[in-house]
């Protein structure tokens, strides 16, 4: 029953193709249907649930508004323009423009914003340099992986981790046995950063091979294999410092730093043609593209009448863009001030337990949007932009938000089912302790799964860590085995479950005019998951029975 709303809207999804709009209000009202009358929670809670989801919903729609809004102002000052000549002139090849800027520039956007912000900026950015809309959001949902689980400065671990399990128990167990909660802690963001580096150096190979089968002339995924030198390469100048970080560093900065060198690393070796291919791929004339490739944003920068600018001014805003993030991530001044606007509701509809709040200065529409406004005044000096860039950008939101008000509070009612009259755990924790009791020792090859089950909920990595940590850790100190290792491999399935996330689907497609297509979306991120899912979980195997790796708190 507890599993039945995602089935529902997977099969309607993916099955038959129903676009999110149609399918969401659905699982929406089934998700009701079974909280009331199946878990008897009470109608209070489910109504506090479905107006947290909203609060949530409108702080989406502003990260999708501020990502559209600085890329149309981009294209009205001419820096679009620019931006894209100097791609073409890095590597005219469409497999390396697509690890460059979705790889490399998305994970280092990921390390500083997460929740989704890499696709909803990397996903127009590649429509604007001539991909189809469809390709240019499946290249962004592809990165909603191995960098995920350190986003935001690490939130999915400092937070996501440190929330989900009962630290105060754990840490008296961890002194008993001589350790303590740093020790245990930096354990799991050790085992996450090495699982990941293990599985996601592969994912630029993945990228390409996708791109030249579902959108190639001769739908070929040996044109994929044709760079993979190259896409290994690039795998490995992101993934080696990402790992080395979050071994030596901590949970804040291997993403960061990873996707900052990985960017250096890569846009060097591709201008000198460094094991890049000697045969150049490339879409078909727009003219042959099936009407599903195509998303109704438009960059149609003949239209534009900017001047020519240089390519340092051009990409200012989006090194401005990575900069503020990260200050208003690390800086604890900067954040606080950020933070100090803020709309909060506790205690929604009475004594719930549930809130939420609106943070639109700290979001990163909030930053985009500054953005978009320092770089009119650099590159434009004109309001012009601006003012045709907020019409646009303004259409693109109500499609998304349609079905974002059926999605979101559905994963609310979801997590906070907890509290219910028929004395069952919540609805997830229900679903992964069934799961669980079918595979028995087995369990470490699940767990990743798990994870991603969590985040294909939720859409995030770091509220499938609160749901799940706490369990998987149970689950581990019954079969007597690491729980360190098992809560890491359900922080890297719950990173990797963020490319079949329906809210991020949504909010990635809706930044390219996109929406109602989300199943073709879906069906294409189900292939780099499954490869994900199934490679983490051998790893996990692996490390627990093969190389019979512990904790302070194996038994």
């Amino acid at each position: 029953m507890a599993f039945s709303p995602i089935v529902v809207a997977a099969v309607l999804l993916v099955g038959l193709n129903w676009p999110a709009k149609r399918a969401m209000p659905v699982a929406f009202g089934l998700t009701v249907i079974i909280a009331l009358f199946g878990w008897e929670m009470s109608t209070t809670r489910v109504l506090a649930s479905v107006f947290q989801g909203l609060g949530i919903t409108v702080a989406v729609l502003w990260i999708v508004f501020g990502a559209i809004f600085l890329l149309n102002t981009l294209k009205h000052t001419g820096a679009i323009a620019t931006i894209r000549n100097g791609f073409t002139n890095i590597s005219p090849d469409r497999r390396v423009q697509a690890i460059i800027i979705a790889w490399c520039f998305g994970s280092f956007i990921e390390g500083a914003s997460g929740f989704g912000t890499p696709a909803a900026i990397a996903a127009p950015l590649l429509v604007a340099i001539g991909f189809p809309a469809l390709a240019a959001v499946l290249m962004g949902m592809m990165i909603q992986s191995t960098p995920v689980s350190f986003g935001a400065v690490g939130t999915p671990i400092i937070v996501g981790v440190n929330r989900g399990l009962d630290t105060h128990n754990i840490s008296e167990a961890l002194v008993a046995n001589g350790s303590t909660w740093d020790a245990y802690l930096q354990q799991i963001t050790s085992s996450v950063a090495i699982i990941h580096a293990i599985v996601g150096t592969l994912i630029p190979v993945l990228m390409a091979m996708m791109l030249t089968r579902f959108f190639g002339k001769n739908k070929s995924w040996t044109e994929g294999l044709d760079i993979l030198p190259f896409a290994v390469f690039a795998g490995l100048a992101f993934t080696i410092p990402y790992a080395l970080t979050g071994m030596f560093l901590g949970a804040e900065f291997p993403s960061l730093i990873g996707g900052l060198a990985g960017l250096a690393i890569v846009v060097s070796a591709a201008k000198r043609g460094f094991l890049v291919p000697k045969s150049t791929w490339d879409f078909e004339s727009e003219d042959k593209w099936p009407a599903e490739w195509l998303g109704s944003l438009k960059i149609n920068l003949d239209d534009t009448k900017a001047k020519p600018m240089s390519l340092v001014k051009a990409w200012f805003p989006y090194v401005l863009l990575a900069v503020v993030l990260v200050a208003s991530r690390v800086s604890a001044d900067f954040k606080a001030m950020l933070t100090g606007v803020s709309l909060s509701f506790s205690n929604i509809l009475g004594e719930t337990g549930i809130s939420a709040a609106i943070q639109p200065l700290y979001l990163p529409g909030g930053i985009l949007v500054l953005v978009a406004l320092v770089a009119v005044l650099l590159q434009a000096r004109s309001a012009t932009p601006l003012v045709k860039a907020f019409g646009e950008s303004s259409k693109t939101l109500i499609g998304a938000g349609f079905v974002l008000v059926f999605t979101i509070p559905m994963v609310r009612i979801f997590i906070n089912s907890g509290v219910n009259g028929a004395d069952l755990a919540s609805m997830p924790v229900t679903t992964a302790n069934f799961a669980a009791g079918l595979v028995g020792e087995a369990f470490p090859a699940l767990s990743a799964t798990v994870g991603a089950l969590g985040a294909f909920i939720a859409g995030s990595n770091t509220v499938s860590n609160m749901m799940f940590s706490q369990f998987q850790f149970e689950v581990a100190q019954t079969l007597a085995i690491s729980s360190a290792v098992v809560v890491a491999l359900q922080a890297v399935g719950a990173a990797a479950g963020n490319m079949i996330a329906i809210h991020n689907v949504v909010a990635a497609s809706a930044t390219v005019g996109l929406l109602g297509r989300e199943g073709a979306t879906l069906r294409k991120t189900v292939i780099p998951t499954f490869y994900y899912l199934v490679v983490t979980g051998v790893i996990g195997l692996v490390a627990i029975y093969g190389l019979s790796i512990t904790d302070a708190l194996v038994k």
